[in-house]
């Protein structure tokens, strides 16, 4: 008899690693990408905030466009 390992790929439901939460990531301290400026500038704007600071990690402007896209009821 031979066990298989299952293929994340394939699965309906892949595994619960596939999700981290921005405060465990581990470039998490790294700063924002170039991407990441873009959208919150554009996030902000729509939503009438004052724009990102430029300092922001790459956790920081995760958590922030989550919370602009709800706010914005596009989450």
């Amino acid at each position: 008899m031979t066990d298989h390992l299952s293929n994340p790929k394939i699965d309906d439901h892949p595994g619960s690693n596939t999700e981290k939460a921005p405060e465990n990531w581990v470039s998490g301290d790294d700063p924002m990408t170039g991407a990441q400026a873009s959208y919150l500038t554009t996030l902000c704007e729509q939503a009438g905030s004052d724009l990102p600071p430029a300092d922001l990690s790459k956790a920081e402007a995760s958590q922030r466009i989550d919370a602009l896209k709800s706010g914005l009821g596009l989450a």
